[in-house]
């Protein structure tokens, strides 16, 4: 499926992903098939803001698992920097490593950025909440972190 711009809307059929994990394991849509799923993208991992955001998932976790849904946390960082990352903060759901850029490109959040007048190209954080037959029932960008997860958790309750 080629990229929109913007990446998916609500509505839309979720792109197809699949990415290795920092656990050595891999993770698709195709396996999510029958559950929900929270797709959330984050700029770099233990930096301030991606910190508290994975670490608010990694708190409301078991109330995802009881509500069906899977949580994975996507960056272009290595499954190495992630398994440091989950071990460093006790993370419990998936990180996925999107290396080359694939996934990101495919849900239209790797964006030009602007700090202070320089501009870089990097990760929008957005978060993309799938249903069971794969398709994006809510998108949230520009996340601003504090109470996100609560927002995110309740629309996935309301599916």
């Amino acid at each position: 499926m080629a990229a929109q711009p913007g990446g998916p809307q609500e509505g839309d059929k979720a792109p197809a992903f699949s990415m290795e994990t920092d656990d050595g394991g891999k993770v698709s849509l195709a396996a999510q098939k029958g559950k929900k799923t929270v797709l959330y993208f984050y700029p770099k991992d233990d930096t301030p803001g991606c910190t508290k955001e994975a670490i608010a998932f990694t708190g409301a976790l078991s109330k995802f698992e009881k509500a069906n849904t899977a949580v994975i946390g996507v960056s272009k960082d290595s499954c190495a920097s992630h398994a440091k990352f989950r071990e460093k903060y006790k993370l419990d759901h998936a990180l996925a490593a999107d290396e080359d850029g694939r996934v990101v490109d495919a849900y239209g959040v790797w964006v030009e950025k602007n700090l202070s007048g320089k501009k870089s190209m990097g990760i929008e954080r957005a978060t993309f909440l799938i249903d069971e037959k794969g398709v994006v029932r809510k998108v949230w960008r520009k996340v601003s972190v504090d109470g996100h997860v609560d927002e995110v958790l309740a629309a996935a309750k309301a599916l």
